[in-house]
């Protein structure tokens, strides 16, 4: 099978018989052994739990209930749980940890019928722009690999633009998703807050945690989205919204518009991009040429969206993460002198500098005589960025930004300066903040690098979403471009 082959094109060889899924899974279990050991991109692979799935899968194939998913190659990232899976979150904390039940993102997956083969590596609790702060070691890019993959979901992006897999999981809390499909080149999508249960994912940041998906293309990551999505009591933020359009997803494909689109152009981030303005433009005069409409809008708040974004996320890991105590699971230090000796050394043994310093900046966010000056601010800002969107929508149908202000960057060049590496995320986090969904896609190259575009949907309007990205990728091949590894 060829590395980066299409969803669908796997499912059609599959169909025909020009290969099994047990074939297929050897092929992808002997090239992740191949590339993972200069890629570190998986924590964990397990070859007797990914043939047996993929002997149940020919099964379904040959008795006639089969999914387009059935036998597609999958990785998760490691903050999913699977049960009987090392589930490590990319931290020391969690390394010998093994889940005893499934995520229900995960589960409907695996009831479609995809083979798991491993589990991704990320930034340690999902908190991190560059993978480099897991306790497993750093990934690196497919693409170059002395730089980095983008965080915290950069084990996932560079495990499907290595070819290893043709779709992977990720989370995007302030743009996890987004920017590693950027850097890598790869298509990611972080469907509305809501859409995707949160149930056995471990939490970071719940108000803003996201399941998403990575893929060789928008009609990839469609696909799984509609097995992905979908009401779950068990997520009190579910939504109950129910999407006749996203259901047919599987048997109909992606589809087009029923006519052209006004798109905008928010002028706050065009004015901090470094590298890749001209792949924009290039987005934008394709597009042209199909009918869309172009106008600029103005989202006014974008400024103070990084540190909002880091003042409510911190807070709410610091709750989050308040359960690793070294007493029910977790990291325990070793002769604990008292209880509080052995929650200090157990922490402070289990959690990494980036997860410590989160942690610390949340708790005094949220203390006596500062949970007004900084947590009900930076809430009072959230509010305010997602009213500028909500603005923006009221003259056009989507919108078109840039994923981050550059290409992927060396690793460690930013190991001094977290202020920097936070500012990484400077046009991803409004629209965490603001709980839309956002689809970064390849639009060019910058010195050999991959350059993301970001499309950016009213809430709930993953159709318009996915459809405009669809006909770009139609219209363009950067989605194509693959880096140069072994075959």
């Amino acid at each position: 099978m060829e590395p980066r082959a299409s969803v669908r094109q796997i499912a059609g060889d599959l169909a025909r018989g020009d290969c099994s899924s047990v074939e297929l899974a050897e092929q992808t279990l002997d090239r992740a052994a191949r590339l993972n050991e200069s890629l570190n991109c998986l924590i964990t692979v397990d070859e007797d739990r990914a043939l047996a799935a993929a002997r149940r899968a020919d099964d379904r194939l040959r008795n006639g209930s089969a999914t387009p998913l059935t036998g597609i190659p999958i990785a998760h990232k490691d903050v999913f749980c699977i049960d009987g899976w090392r589930t490590t979150c990319g931290s020391r904390m969690l390394a010998d940890f093994t889940a005893p039940y499934t995520a229900t993102a995960i589960q409907r997956l695996i009831d479609a019928g995809t083979v798991t083969v491993g589990k991704t590596n990320m930034d340690e609790f999902a908190m991190g722009s560059s993978n480099e702060t897991s306790y497993f070691g750093p990934v690196a890019n497919p693409w170059r690999h002395e730089t980095v993959p983008g965080g915290s979901s950069g084990g996932s992006a560079a495990c499907v633009a290595a070819g290893i897999t043709p779709l992977a999981t990720g989370t995007d809390t302030g743009g996890s998703i987004r920017q590693p499909a950027a850097f890598c080149g790869v298509t990611g999508l972080k469907p509305t807050y809501g859409s995707v249960s949160r149930y056995g994912m471990i939490a970071f940041a719940s108000s803003l945690d996201q399941g998403g998906v990575f893929g060789g293309s928008v009609d990839d990551v469609a696909l799984a989205l509609s097995y992905m999505a979908g009401f779950d009591p068990r997520d009190s933020t579910s939504s109950e919204r129910e999407d006749a359009w996203l259901a047919g997803v599987p048997r109909h494909g992606v589809g087009e518009l029923e006519e052209p689109l006004t798109v905008g152009l928010p002028k706050e981030f065009f004015a901090h991009i470094s590298d890749g303005a001209q792949h924009l433009d290039g987005v934008r005069r394709a597009l042209e040429r199909l009918g869309f409409r172009f106008r600029e809008v103005s989202l006014p708040h974008t400024d103070a969206a990084v540190a909002a974004y880091y003042i409510v996320a911190g807070a709410e890991a610091s709750t989050n993460l308040s359960r690793y105590d070294g007493v029910r699971f977790g990291h325990r230090c070793s002769g604990p002198a008292s209880l509080e000796d052995l929650y200090e050394r157990s922490r402070s043994e289990g959690f990494g500098a980036e997860v410590k310093r989160r942690i610390l900046t949340g708790t005094y966010a949220l203390s006596v005589g500062y949970f007004d000056a900084y947590y009900v601010k930076a809430q009072r800002i959230r509010r305010l960025v997602r009213e500028d969107f909500l603005r923006a929508f009221e003259t056009v149908d989507l919108l078109l930004a840039p994923v981050a202000p550059g290409t992927a960057f060396p690793r460690n060049a930013f190991a001094e300066d977290p202020v920097a590496m936070y500012s990484q995320d400077v046009f991803t986090i409004p629209v965490s903040l603001a709980g839309l969904p956002a689809l970064s896609v390849p639009c060019g190259l910058h010195d050999g690098l991959p350059v993301g575009a970001q499309f950016i949907a009213r809430h709930f309007d993953e159709e318009r979403l996915l459809k405009t990205a669809a006909a770009y990728q139609c219209a363009t091949d950067w989605h194509r471009q693959r880096p140069a590894l072994p075959p």
